[in-house]
C-alpha cells in the first residue's frame, strides 16, 4: 500500500504574535515495516530559522523559528508512505510463536540482557503517565495471569479496553490523567493508548506511545473504524526476545497496513506533531487538516481533504 498523507496545522491568534518559537513532527519515519518515498513541509509565515534533528526516539523534528508579525501561522507536512504489508504480517507470526508468559517476562526484565536495555527506558514514568494508580494495576493484572502467553495476554486487554471505554470526542484533551479516563470510561485514541501504556507499566511491562494515521474502507454495510482519514494513536507493548508488538485499543485490531506510523515515543508530549511559545496576547483558535489516502486516488479532482479536528491537539 502506498499513502500520501496531507497534515496542516493552524493557529489562528486573536492579537498580534511577535515571536513563534515551535517543534513540528510531521515526517513519517522509516521502519522494517514502512519506508518514506517523498517529504515536503511547509511553513506560513516564511522562516527565519529552521533545523532538523533526529531525537532518541528516531523521530524527526524541525526546530521552526518566526519572527515575522503575525496572527495565523500554518504548519504543514506533505508526504507519500509506502507499508510492506507482508512484512507486518511475517512480523505478527513471529511475534506470535515467539512470545513467553507473563512470568517469564518479568523474570527475564529482573534480569541483564543487552537486547532488553533499549526497551527498558519504556518501563518508567514519563511526563503524561504515571504508575501510581493501584486501580489501573489491578485492571491490568485481570489480563496478565503469570502463566499466560504474553501476545494473547495483550490482544485480549486490548480488547478489554475496547469494550470497557466509550469513544467520545470532546471529553479529554492532551493534558488529561490517565486515571480520569480509566474513572469516567471514556475518551479517545490517544487516551486508551496512554491508559494502556500507564497499565502495562504498573505490572513491570515496557510499553510505548505510537502515534500516526489509520486509513480505513470498512467492507459494505459495516460502520467505519474511529480516527479515519485523522491523526491516531495506539500501543506497543516489549516482549523479551520476539520484539515489539503493536496494538489498536481504540479499534480492537493488531496495526496492518492500515496504519501509517508518524512517530514514537513514552507517551503524546514526546511526538506531538506540533509544539512551542509564542509571545503574544488573548486567545488562539486551533484547526487541523489530514487527508490520508491510497496513492491511486490522490490525484482525483473531485476529491477535496477532509476537514477535521485533530484528535492529537498541539499546545502553544
Amino acid at each position: 500500500m502506498i499513502y500520501n498523507i496531507y497534515h496542516k496545522t493552524t493557529f489562528d491568534y486573536q492579537g498580534m504574535v511577535s515571536f513563534s518559537h515551535n517543534i513540528a513532527r510531521l515526517k513519517p519515519k522509516d521502519t522494517p515495516f514502512q519506508k518514506r518515498h517523498s517529504y515536503a513541509f511547509e511553513v506560513n509565515p516564511a522562516v527565519y530559522e529552521s533545523r532538523e534533528f533526529i531525537d532518541i526516539f528516531g523521530n524527526t523534528n524541525t526546530h521552526i523559528l518566526v519572527r515575522e508579525p503575525h496572527h495565523s501561522l500554518s504548519v504543514t507536512g506533505i508526504s507519500t508512505v509506502e507499508v510492506f504489508e507482508k512484512q507486518i504480517e511475517d512480523n505478527i507470526a513471529h511475534l506470535r510463536e515467539n512470545s513467553i508468559t507473563y512470568d517469564a517476562a518479568i523474570k527475564r526484565l529482573s534480569a541483564f540482557h543487552h537486547e532488553d536495555i533499549d526497551a527498558k527506558r519504556f518501563l518508567f514514568e514519563s511526563a503524561l503517565i504515571s504508575n501510581s494508580a493501584k486501580d489501573i494495576k489491578n485492571y491490568a493484572r485481570e489480563s496478565f495471569q503469570n502463566r499466560k502467553d504474553l501476545f494473547e495476554a495483550t490482544e485480549a486487554f486490548m480488547g478489554r479496553i475496547f469494550n470497557d471505554f466509550e469513544f467520545v470526542s470532546g471529553f479529554s484533551d492532551v493534558m488529561t490523567p490517565v486515571e480520569k479516563i480509566f474513572k469516567a470510561k471514556k475518551g479517545v485514541c490517544q487516551d486508551f493508548a496512554q491508559l494502556a501504556i500507564a497499565a502495562l507499566r504498573s505490572i513491570g511491562l515496557p510499553a510505548k506511545y505510537i502515534s500516526g494515521y489509520i486509513e480505513t474502507i470498512p467492507p459494505e454495510g459495516q460502520t467505519k473504524l474511529f480516527g479515519v482519514d485523522a491523526s491516531h494513536a495506539w500501543f506497543s507493548v516489549y516482549i523479551p526476545g520476539a520484539g515489539w508488538a503493536d496494538f489498536d485499543p481504540t479499534n480492537n485490531c493488531i496495526p496492518k497496513d492500515q496504519h501509517i506510523i508518524l512517530g514514537e515515543g513514552r507517551d503524546y508530549h514526546d511526538i506531538a506533531p506540533l509544539k512551542g511559545i509564542v509571545f503574544s496576547s488573548g486567545s488562539s483558535r486551533l484547526s487541523v487538516v489530514v487527508d490520508v489516502r491510497q496513492k491511486a486516488h490522490h490525484d482525483d479532482p473531485g476529491e477535496e481533504p477532509h476537514i477535521v479536528m485533530s484528535q492529537h491537539q498541539s499546545q502553544s
